[in-house]
């Protein structure tokens, strides 16, 4: 028999990485539960909880030294406490005492700390000496309480003090403090991944020292070189996943084979409604480049909006018809999916190509049909929404798969529209060597070249970099809500002028934000266009609650003229395509995005007449003032890209629409360029030498590769 359960908790004679926090020696089990909830439930774990920042910590003085206008950290014992409030305001003061004179301590606007600090505490406080009232005095000092059961620690000289990520439960100092007790032993146990030799190398630190001078750093170079090794190895990790992956595309699988030639060419020509700019041609041959090899391709085609992105995707995918193939095209919304259905549809009307829209506004039985058609190879070319991604979805033979608006899919997506195409190809023996379709993902959304090695590194690139001919810039201002009633009376000489216009509001209602008083809504606006500055104009609302049929009659009367403005949500922000629309109001244009209210703003001129856009906002922070003054300052959406990661960083630049990309917990990626492309290059070579990481030394650095990015990267298969 066990022996009996005493309800004390076991104290492990050796401490290790796979420790429990709740086994440490000092940890109460609250402070464990504590950590738990951080995601801290072990030493391992312990040592990868970063500081968020560092502290200066003074050297230790006595009070009689302190001089008034310098930071000082001073002990001594509280002689005194209480509590003062005075009208609304509140504060709580203390004094304290050491062998050499008196300090007088002061918080604002903390009168909790009553109930935490009493007379006869010793503590240990830090900050900015000050003279008031000819005594000297510190104001919202940091403050720890020393423990009075515990031999007196020496004074401190000079430091730099971690600050960790922390919670009420558990404040930094307790996370510091159990670090200290095991730092060296958990520190002694890392296995590191990069030999010395290659270390040495690069000029990068041990894993162990790493850690170390990342909890317990002596200076800021310390600090520095700690943080160097740990983005790169963050860097090296990803790239190493990419390469693998790109390796295991490219070598591993099959794609089919496409026909090309003259006939071909011309065949698909014709069909486009103009001429190919000297850009888009480029990209059209690159793709035919890739096509027509067996190795399938994973090209990215960037490009501003308006540029003709689409009508380069529908080449590939007329190759892919014309050799006995399926074409698709995923869009990430219903109405983009419907507008490029409606526009490919008249592109190939009288040409047999026969089409199909896949979104989830069919009805069950259209569903069916549609995916019995798709499966018999009825349809040569679909065009539908993540819907394409279902688990019936099978294809008889696909061999070209275009992803529009690449940023707002990840490549865990793009892989399920890889996989989708081999099912149905698998069962079908004529086709058994078609074991994956080329992919294609367009963007007008441009990447700044940092995102692009990390997040899509797998991707080849295709840029076009030019307008198609006639196109004039958008002219952009800036507005402020003052000015609404002058902006809208523009908007009807426009519109009395022949042209078109565009009102954009950031939700249908005010319930759907929160009710948030001060916003203008779908329907405000609507209301207020309709009785006021467009009076006797033709108004209709476009938004995502409106039936598919609805929505696809309200645009047609758009397209048609029939329609002088369209108050709509951001349905429209990409896709949408009307010549003689000449100006688009964006309503609380601080609440949109840089990539949003670039897209927005890509809806008009489209046609031979210039087009404006017009962003109404009083912003209430800088970001949003930011963001604003750099759309009126530029058309590019290149330097929006760039821009967009100067004021938003690269975390949130994407964010989660990259179907569970790591953020990097260390490395960034504005200031870190050159070690991002050291990391790509090594992983390269690493890759190229070891191209299934199946070497003896390499069985580490693959295990962590794929604890941070298999799931996301898709690695399961691969090796």
């Amino acid at each position: 028999m066990g022996s009996p359960d005493t309800g004390e908790r076991v104290v492990p004679s050796e401490i290790v990485l796979t420790t429990r926090v709740g086994q440490l020696p000092g940890v109460t089990q609250e402070q464990a539960d504590a950590l738990i909830r951080l995601g801290i439930p072990n030493v391992g774990h312990l040592l990868t909880h970063l500081p968020s920042r560092y502290e200066q910590e003074e050297p230790e003085t006595t009070i009689d030294q302190v001089v008034p206008e310098r930071v000082v950290s001073v002990r001594g014992e509280v002689s005194a406490t209480r509590p003062v409030t005075f009208g609304r305001a509140r504060r709580f003061e203390a004094v304290l005492v050491d062998h050499t004179g008196r300090l007088d301590l002061v918080w604002f606007h903390m009168p909790y700390l009553a109930k935490r600090i009493h007379p006869g505490d010793r503590l240990l406080v830090q900050g900015k000496a000050s003279e008031r009232n000819h005594k000297v005095q510190i104001a919202n000092a940091r403050w720890e309480l020393l423990d009075p059961d515990a031999e007196e620690p020496e004074e401190r000289d000079a430091r730099l003090r971690p600050v960790y990520p922390a919670s009420e439960a558990i404040g930094s100092r307790a996370i510091e403090a159990i670090l200290e007790r095991v730092l060296e032993r958990a520190t002694d146990q890392l296995p590191d991944h990069l030999d010395e030799a290659y270390r040495r190398a690069r000029e990068l630190p041990s894993l162990a020292d790493t850690y170390r001078m990342i909890h317990a750093p002596e200076s800021q170079a310390d600090v520095d070189n700690a943080r160097r090794r740990l983005a790169y190895d963050e860097f090296l990790l990803l790239q190493m996943g990419v390469a693998l992956k790109r390796r295991h595309l490219r070598e591993r699988l099959q794609a089919p084979e496409l026909d090309w030639n003259e006939t071909i060419d011309q065949r698909i020509r014709a069909r486009l409604p103009f001429t190919l700019t000297m850009a888009q041609d480029h990209a059209v041959q690159e793709l035919v480049r890739d096509l027509t090899r067996p190795v399938p391709t994973n090209r990215m085609v960037q490009g501003d909006v308006g540029s003709g992105k689409t009508v380069v995707a529908l080449y590939a995918m007329l190759m892919a018809v014309a050799s006995g193939h399926q074409g698709a095209l995923m869009a990430p919304t219903e109405l983009l999916a419907e507008q490029h259905h409606a526009s490919i549809d008249a592109m190939l009307a009288g040409s047999g190509v026969r089409t199909a829209l896949l979104t989830g506004s069919l009805t069950p039985g259209e569903r069916e049909s549609t995916l019995a058609r798709l499966a018999s190879g009825d349809v040569d070319l679909i065009v539908g929404t993540h819907a394409l991604l279902g688990g019936k979805t099978a294809f008889r033979s696909l061999a070209v798969a275009v992803i529009d608006e690449q940023h707002r899919f990840g490549v865990r997506q793009r892989a399920q529209l890889r996989t989708s195409g081999t099912r149905a190809e698998t069962d079908t023996a004529e086709l058994t060597s078609a074991v994956t379709p080329h992919v294609i993902v367009m963007t007008a959304t441009p990447i700044p070249r940092s995102i692009g090695l990390t997040l899509f590194g797998d991707l080849d690139l295709s840029v076009i970099d030019a307008l198609p001919p006639g196109r004039a810039p958008i002219a952009t201002t800036v507005e402020s809500n003052a000015d609404r009633g002058r902006v809208y009376g523009e908007v009807r000489a426009e519109i009395d002028a022949g042209g078109q216009a565009f009102v954009v509001v950031p939700a249908i209602d005010t319930g759907s934000t929160g009710g948030d008083d001060e916003l203008r809504d779908l329907r405000a606006v609507m209301d207020e266009l309709e009785s006021g500055a467009l009076d006797g104009k033709r108004v209709a609302a476009l938004h995502g609650r409106l039936k598919r049929d609805t929505r696809a009659h309200i645009m047609e009367r758009f397209r048609s003229g029939l329609i002088d403005c369209l108050v709509a949500t951001t349905v429209i922000e990409v896709g949408v395509d009307v010549p003689n629309a000449t100006v688009m109001v964006v309503e609380h244009a601080d609440r949109f995005g840089l990539a949003q209210l670039h897209q927005l703003r890509g809806r008009v001129g489209r046609g031979s007449k210039p087009g404006r856009c017009v962003l109404i906002g009083d912003p209430t922070t800088e970001d949003g003032t930011l963001r604003l003054a750099a759309m009126a300052k530029t058309t590019s959406g290149f330097e929006l890209a760039e821009r967009d990661l100067e004021i938003r960083g690269p975390g949130e630049v994407f964010g989660q629409r990259q179907s569970g990309a790591p953020p990097f917990k260390v490395a960034d990626l504005l200031a870190d360029g050159e070690l991002l492309s050291m990391a790509r290059r090594d992983a390269q070579g690493w890759i190229s030498e070891a191209p299934n990481l199946d070497r003896a030394g390499d069985a580490l650095i693959r295990r962590r590769m794929m604890k941070a990015h298999g799931a996301w990267l898709g690695l399961g298969d691969v090796g």
